[in-house]
């Protein structure tokens, strides 16, 4: 296999000489940004189809809009070697619910650590110091309530504190969430299988919490197993829904703590970040500062343009000033991913888009 992933052409080629990132350097972290219209999320399939076809590097994607659940299926016009190989891969889909006859999305709620059950329950260590405490005790006694019994075990004896525990899991309707496993396969099963690909489909929840919960619990784990130094891309589409800088909830702070952290210390572990979204000012600068890789598409705000030349000053000025003026498909691609800063036209998806544009209906 090459260590160069065929993205597209180079922009200014007259003979469309292919483009291309160096995959070794994906070991670093990636900000990946268009606006909407961009065709942001079309081209970073092209990218993650490349790495599946070139790598062995497990990927596993937080998608939020549900564009990436369909990784797995080849289109009809793709060359046939291609779609071979991309046929062998092992992409697994989850989805709330099991949308589209694919394995449900689903995670163990005592598997993820206390602090994140206290973020979902609202609970804080000082404010709510005698609930946090009794959920605190029950840790010793988790083994006997894997099964789905959490309520009636909180309920069973006459612990005051507990019973409070067992009202709020009710009140805030967590016990009833379909992303809970309660004896099922969850989907760190997946991730500790190594999958080539494990599609986390985040769009199909009713509830942002719900979400928000299902990409902790998966972070999380990937966190808790980082000695394995297993090398992955972990994706998060639309970042800044999961590492804002100013998170207003328990879980939105620990969503965002655990992702700076893995921006920060995750690199020597092989937890590798791309991190794609609109506007890099919705994005944790923590977060944000530590990739050494850019993927640039059109931009128009000036605001947005001046922040990504602050902050990654390996991008030349005189190409990130193009961005206004690209056509949807095409971007800046700067860092150590490149051999030298470039512009390229992105090339055509051998897989098929999970989402698209809704068109305007003519008479």
């Amino acid at each position: 296999m090459t260590r160069e992933l065929r993205i597209g052409s180079l922009l200014e080629s007259e003979d469309r000489l292919p483009a291309h990132v160096l995959a070794p350097k994906l070991n670093r972290h990636t900000f990946w940004c268009g606006q909407s219209g961009s065709g942001k999320t079309y081209a970073l399939g092209v990218l993650l189809e490349q790495v599946l076809l070139q790598t062995r590097m497990p990927l596993v994607v937080l998608d939020p809009n549900s564009d990436f659940v369909r990784l797995g299926e080849v289109r009809d016009d793709a060359a046939p070697e291609a779609a071979a190989e991309l046929a062998s891969r092992d992409i697994r889909v989850r989805r709330p619910g099991g949308v589209g006859g694919v394995d449900p999305l689903h995670a163990r709620f005592l598997d993820l650590p206390l602090r994140s059950r206290a973020a979902i329950l609202n609970l804080d260590p000082v404010h709510d110091a005698e609930e946090y405490n009794g959920l605190l005790q029950v840790e010793a006694e988790v083994l006997s309530i894997r099964q789905g019994r959490l309520i009636e075990f909180l309920r069973s004896g006459d612990v005051a504190v507990r019973h409070r525990l067992a009202l709020r899991l009710e009140n805030l309707g967590v016990a009833d969430w379909d992303l809970w496993a309660w004896g099922q396969r969850s989907v760190t099963d997946d991730i500790d299988d190594r999958a080539d690909a494990t599609v986390v489909d985040l769009g199909g929840f009713p509830t942002q919490a719900e979400s928000r919960a299902a990409a902790l619990a998966v972070l999380d784990h990937l966190w808790e197993r980082r000695e394995e130094r297993v090398g992955r891309l972990i994706v998060i589409d639309e970042a800044h829904n999961l590492c804002r800088p100013d998170p207003a909830t328990p879980m939105e702070a620990l969503l965002t703590e655990r992702i700076v952290q893995i921006a920060a210390e995750g690199r020597k572990y092989g937890l590798w970040l791309l991190l794609s979204t609109q506007r890099p000012s919705k994005l944790h600068p923590n977060a944000l500062s530590q990739c050494d890789n850019l993927a640039l598409m059109r931009m128009s705000s000036p605001r947005d343009l001046a922040e990504l030349a602050d902050v990654f000053g390996f991008a030349p000025s005189s190409l990130l000033e193009r961005s206004p003026a690209f056509a949807q498909g095409q971007a800046l691609f700067a860092g150590g991913f490149v051999e030298s800063p470039t512009l390229v036209q992105m090339g055509g998806r051998l897989t098929h888009e999970g989402g698209s544009d809704v068109s305007v209906p003519l008479r």
